[in-house]
């Protein structure tokens, strides 16, 4: 009953989970984004196009049992989208099995226009998005048209994605083909994959900004979390050989070989500038 009275109670949702509480709304979300409208010489070359990798689902159980209501973070994955799409990109949008793309709708800016209209673009693409295995089984001979791989973050890219061994093949691909990989905040948990089947970590050795455990461990605290995370995914990546270059969850990106990383949805814009602007680099 405090916490309700402080605004620091998780809000129940009508499933049983429970999204963040009025004061970590507040506190972590806006209603409009920093996206900068950058004028870029739009590419027009063959590799114009982007795989976007998706959570398709919705509730974490943390270390307490209760359920957090998340998937991807919409400022994460549409303010860099909005970047690579002036830039001349395009998108092919998958989930694991084809299910419908779920976005921390609780942190959806209502009133940046922009972003809005991005997601209004993408919004059939979302409900019915392709397969990914289906695009590991027909896709990866056409790396001529491809240019990155983008995992956004999200809590959300935690559930799944880093157990999918169709992630590792298209993250082990990417690699082998000289493509971009571009993630965010918790999207790096994706890199996990590569570790499936007893391999060595894909990015040992590797400089990342990636949301940090010790910020994910306070965030309870003022109710955006109902609870512990599952487990740690900076100081996971950090015990596989990462060196994590940030230790606050702020607008930090990092580029390393191909890929290229931001720490938290605050470094959304930043990420989407450094991907738009190195990709069209390397295209050229």
């Amino acid at each position: 009953m405090l916490k309700k009275l402080l605004g620091i109670a998780p809000n129940l949702e009508a499933d049983g989970s429970y999204s963040p509480s009025k004061l970590a709304l507040k506190l972590a979300t806006v209603d409009n984004t920093d996206f900068e409208n950058v004028s870029y010489t739009k590419y027009h070359g063959s590799k114009s196009k982007i795989l976007v990798i998706f959570t398709e689902q919705k509730n974490m159980k943390m270390q307490n049992g209760k359920l957090f209501s998340t998937g991807n973070h919409p400022v994460e994955t549409l303010v860099p989208m909005l970047h690579l799409k002036n830039a001349g990109f395009d998108f092919e949008i998958a989930t694991p099995t084809g299910k419908p793309v779920v976005l921390e709708m609780w942190a959806f800016p209502e009133k940046d226009e922009q972003v809005k209209s991005l997601y209004n673009e993408y919004k059939s693409s979302f409900e019915r998005p392709k397969n990914l295995q289906d695009f590991a089984a027909t896709s990866l001979s056409a790396q001529e048209s491809y240019a990155a791989v983008f995992v956004p973050g999200g809590h959300g890219a935690m559930l799944g994605i880093p157990e999918d061994k169709n992630v590792r093949k298209i993250l082990n691909w990417a690699h082998e083909k000289e493509l971009f990989t571009v993630t965010l905040c918790h999207g790096p948990a994706a890199l996990l994959a590569t570790t499936l089947n007893d391999q060595k970590f894909l990015y040992a050795g590797y400089n990342m900004a990636v949301f940090p455990h010790s910020v994910d461990k306070m965030t309870p605290k003022i109710g955006y979390l109902p609870g512990q995370v599952p487990w740690e995914l900076s100081e996971k990546l950090a015990s596989l050989g990462a060196t994590i270059v940030n230790t606050k969850a702020d607008k930090t990106v990092c580029l390393d070989r191909k890929l290229i990383t931001g720490a938290s949805p605050l470094a959304a814009n930043e990420l989407g500038k450094l991907a738009a602007e190195t990709l069209l680099k390397e295209l050229k």
